[in-house]
Parts: structure tokens; sequence; C-alpha cells
């Protein structure tokens, strides 16, 4: 459960975009959407490895942001 922490004098627009906020970062939409489908492991670990070689050229400076 979400708790949002309103301060005195703060409107319901301000409340929902905390909330809408916390719901992000928890990450519960994301998980949906990749339980929605299916992908093998190999296509997993494939895309695992990209990302990881992807971060690693990002940190020595090999590709700019």
């Amino acid at each position: 459960m979400l708790i949002v922490q309103l301060k005195e004098g703060d409107n319901i627009e301000k409340a929902l975009k905390k909330y809408k906020k916390k719901y992000e970062k928890t990450g519960v939409i994301k998980e949906l959407r990749d339980r929605t489908k299916f992908t093998k492991p190999s296509v997993r670990r494939r895309e695992q490895i990209i990302k990881a070689a992807y971060k690693q050229k990002l940190q020595i400076g090999a590709i700019e942001a």
C-alpha cells in the first residue's frame, strides 16, 4: 500500500501527482507489461548482455550520451 504524506493546504492534484510518481517507481506497470508476453530465456539473456555491453561502453566513454 502506498501512503502519500500531504502538507497543510495541499490540493488533490498535488496528492495525485505524488501518488503517481511513487506508483511508477515501484515498477508495477513495467512488470505487468513484461508478464503479458513470454520471452525465451535465451532472448532475455541476450538482451541483458547487450545492455551490459552498452553500459560498459558508456562508462569508458566510447559512446557519448
